[in-house]
Parts: C-alpha cells; sequence; structure tokens
C-alpha cells in the first residue's frame, strides 16, 4: 500500500495547533483554493449536525472540483480514531465514499515545548485496478504541493 508522509515544526504552542485541527474550519483553512473544497455536512458521533468538535465517529460530507475541471468529486470521511496522551496526539480520518479506493490520513501533533510538531500519513490506493497500484508510489507529484500549503498556512495562521 503506498503512503506519504511529511512533518512540519509549528512554532505555536501544542494546545492552539491540536484545537485548530480538531474543528472543520481547520480543514478549510487549510485546503487550497484551488481544490474547490465545499463541506456540505458535518456530523457528530451522535449524529448532531455541525459539531464543535470533529471527535472519534464524526462523519464530514464534502466535495471538491480541483481546477475547477469536470464535475464536483463527493467524498465522505469518518474520524476513525483520536486520541490525546501527555504532549502527543493524533485524529486518523479515513475516506468512506469518494474518488479513492482506499485513504487513510493520520495527522499526528508532538509538544515540542515551544512548537508543536504536526506530522501528516496518508495511505491510499489509486482508482483504476493495475494501472492504479503500479502508479501508486508516483502519487507524490500531486500531493506534495497539496501538504506543502496545508504546513505553510498552518504556519502563517498558527505561529507567533
Amino acid at each position: 500500500m503506498p503512503r506519504y508522509e511529511r512533518s512540519v515544526r509549528v512554532a505555536a504552542n501544542f494546545e492552539d495547533v491540536w484545537a485548530f485541527h480538531s474543528r472543520g474550519e481547520g480543514l478549510v483553512a487549510l485546503t487550497p483554493d484551488w481544490f474547490e473544497l465545499e463541506i456540505e455536512a458535518t456530523y457528530g458521533p451522535d449524529g448532531e449536525p455541525d459539531p464543535e468538535l470533529l471527535d472519534e465517529g464524526a462523519v464530514i460530507h464534502s466535495s471538491v472540483r480541483p481546477f475547477g475541471v469536470g464535475p464536483r468529486q463527493r467524498w465522505t470521511s469518518e474520524i476513525v480514531e483520536r486520541r490525546r496522551d501527555d504532549g502527543e496526539a493524533l485524529f486518523r480520518d479515513r475516506m468512506v465514499d469518494g474518488p479513492f479506493p482506499r485513504w487513510e490520513h493520520t495527522h499526528r501533533f508532538v509538544d515540542e515545548g515551544a512548537a508543536t510538531r504536526v506530522q501528516d500519513r496518508v495511505e491510499y490506493a489509486l482508482p483504476g485496478g493495475a494501472v492504479g497500484r503500479a502508479l501508486g508510489p508516483f502519487a507524490v507529484v500531486g500531493f506534495e504541493p497539496m501538504f506543502r500549503y496545508r504546513h505553510r498556512r498552518t504556519r502563517d495562521l498558527l505561529e507567533e
């Protein structure tokens, strides 16, 4: 299974970085405009619409239209894990419906004192059967600009 990983050190308080990434507004703020992300609905684990916190069991219905080309692609994700230990936290979302046969994104945060390490790991499979499997390792060409943007934007929004 192909995997993409990237991390960045953010000169911001761990609590602030963790809280920012725990809300739907964080997702919107960190998605490049060219992706044309629309959050269509968000539900908490108990079915409550528009929860303040994206906790384990929360479901996010969204759509994207990269570069404004083609029809909007529907994407439904579920927060399948959320935990916090001393000086470290993570949440994991899994695409349950959308363009990839598999997409699981782990967001990990490590307290480094005056800064926070933000680590992203995506395990994925591309569509297209055998061709998608063969091209899987090369998807980094598309992922790298998106995650570089996300990390730069995180720093812009949260660094003091």
